[in-house]
């Protein structure tokens, strides 16, 4: 079977790839357990797993097993979370030091490399891989894998963002979700009741063309209000697969019109719904999950990005950003029931799909401690650069996202690199942007040019925090003084500093007259010994108390 249909089937990301230098569709015959001190016979089709060897030894290994044919090579990686595959066990594990030149002999034989999570036994998971190559020989190549998905949680998305009802129906008019609400007109009640759109209304539809529109191609198509026949106005788009039609996308008017942009939204809706319709209906459906594990070890810069560009037919010499989006709660552990919380999360990832598939097709979605990371690959430079219209795209789904689920999300939109490979640096600076913009209650989108000095500064203080050695002494008297006498003489001084030596406008910041502000700071340089004359002093003076500032409360 194809090496991508066996990472389909295992389903939970246990795998990563590292190197894939023939693609993931290269073929998968048998699955054996290979030690150096064992002399175990390779031969074509093979899938190695490469236990008790690191370094040299490991690469020569690699070279050996890809000269006699093998499929792919699979290694340990990383360090044990699981007491019973601790490195007492004597099996060493790649680290990450020996993984890149590892990586780059895989890479160089031509052979697939793949790197299995630590706490997997390889017994176990030699088993479960044979027995999934075993299935599929029986079923004569069949990929294999379980369908999901969540079309009520889509369908609820696509009404909030439409302003309407949905209902989404498959190829032969079967309903197969609907957002829940009120205002329904009798077609919507007998479809949703009867799972099926009424067979006299059907027969109007295909008299006034609209299957032939939805087969056809992305159109949305509008139908006008039919108050005689008890229909008010509707949107519907067409969902397809390629050329192949998978169903539609209905959404009815209630008392108020539909949103501004509802036509835009249902585009995007139908071809991230396709998506969803795939995994329901076929046992390939896993491949999204497999999209979206590959795009977060790519993301993490723990896989070759030759294997993301060829599961999904992007290019990888073509321009790529990442969007970095924080919703209030998801990154700090707020307190909710757990299937509040993920249904929440659920449908603002399903939002976010929505939106970027309107955007581009080859945009990919995916889910990283509590936050959703989007990539945008295949830019091509425009006259502004690709970051402002991605900048507007952000602000959309903000705007969207706030209006939906009533919460604040923040979005961080990296700079393009000129390869996919680099998309890892764009993710990294998307979160730096992130991370600065916690506490700005006004700023909701930002580039790194935005808020470029507060990156600095906060992660400045970070390596200041970290190294006890670059700490002023007197800084820290100061601080001291004002724990000690309840004074504030440290706030005194920051407004001070913060304000370029202009008492009167660091008296307003405080509330306090001028005069008080002077004498605290002469006070503050009594205490401490520092030198506000001296301009390097003044300095790391108000950085060591910004660091002060921002420390969090015992």
């Amino acid at each position: 079977m194809p090496l991508r249909g066996l990472l389909l089937a295992l389903g939970d990301p246990i795998v990563d790839v590292a190197a894939a230098p023939a693609g993931l569709d290269v073929q998968v015959d048998n699955v054996l357990i290979m030690d150096p001190e064992d002399r175990t016979e390779v031969r074509a089709g093979d899938l190695v797993l490469l236990i008790g060897a690191r370094g040299g030894s490991a690469r020569r290994l690699v070279r050996s097993i890809a000269e006699r044919g093998a499929t792919a090579v699979a290694v340990k990686g990383g360090p044990p979370h699981d007491r019973e595959e601790a490195p007492a066990r004597g099996r060493p594990r790649i680290g990450g030091d020996d993984l890149a030149p590892l990586r780059a002999e895989a890479q160089e034989a031509g052979i697939t490399l793949l790197v299995v999570r630590p706490e997997v036994r390889w017994d176990r998971f030699q088993a479960v891989c044979q027995g999934i190559v075993d299935d599929a020989r029986l079923l004569d190549g069949g990929d294999v894998g379980e369908a999901d998905g969540d079309l009520f949680s889509m369908a609820q998305t696509i009404a909030q963002l439409t302003g309407g009802l949905v209902s989404i129906e498959d190829s032969a008019s079967r309903v197969l979700a609907y957002s829940s609400g009120a205002e329904v007109d009798e077609l919507r009640r007998l479809s949703v009741l009867g799972r099926r759109g009424p067979e006299s209304y059907l027969a109007l539809l295909r008299e006034w063309g609209v299957f032939a529109t939805l087969r056809a191609g992305e159109e949305v198509v509008r139908i006008d209000e039919h108050p005689d026949l008890g229909i008010r106005r509707r949107l519907a788009v067409g969902i397809h697969a390629g050329d192949r039609p998978l169903g539609a996308i209905w959404v009815q008017e209630g008392s108020r019109p539909l949103a501004e942009h509802a036509e835009e939204a249902l585009l995007g809706a139908a071809r991230t719904t396709a998506l969803q319709m795939i995994r329901q209906r076929t046992r390939a459906s896993a491949g999204l999950r497999l999209r979206e594990d590959l795009l977060s070890s790519l993301l993490e810069g723990r896989i070759d990005a030759a294997a993301l560009a060829d599961t999904v037919e992007v290019r990888s010499d073509r321009a790529a950003l990442v969007v970095a989006f924080a919703l209030d709660g998801e990154e700090g552990g707020e307190r909710a029931d757990r299937p509040e919380r993920e249904l929440r999360r659920r449908r603002f990832i399903d939002l976010v799909s929505v939106h970027t598939a309107a955007y581009r097709r080859s945009s990919l979605v995916t889910e990283l401690n509590g936050r959703v990371y989007v990539l945008l690959p295949d830019l091509i430079h425009d006259h502004g650069g690709p970051e402002r219209s991605v900048v507007t795209l952000s602000g959309k789904i903000v705007e969207a996202a706030r209006g939906a689920l009533g919460s604040r999300v923040r979005a961080a939109v990296g700079s393009p690199v000129g390869r996919l490979a680099d998309v890892p640096e764009s993710r990294q600076e998307a979160d730096r942007v992130l991370e600065a913009m916690r506490g700005d209650a006004d700023r909701e989108v930002a580039t790194i040019d935005d808020v470029r000095s507060r990156v600095l500064i906060r992660e400045t203080l970070a390596r200041l925090r970290e190294d006890p050695s670059l700490r002023d002494p007197r800084v820290d008297r100061l601080v001291e003084y004002d724990r000690g006498g309840g004074s504030e003489l440290v706030r005194s001084l920051s407004a001070y500093l913060e304000e370029f030596g202009d008492a009167r406008a660091a008296a307003d910041r405080l509330h306090i007259h001028p005069n008080t502000l002077r004498y605290r700071v002469r006070r503050a340089a009594e205490i401490s010994g520092i030198d506000l004359s001296d301009p390097g002093e003044r300095l790391f003076t108000q950085l060591q108390l910004m660091m002060e500032r921002d420390r969090p409360a015992k």
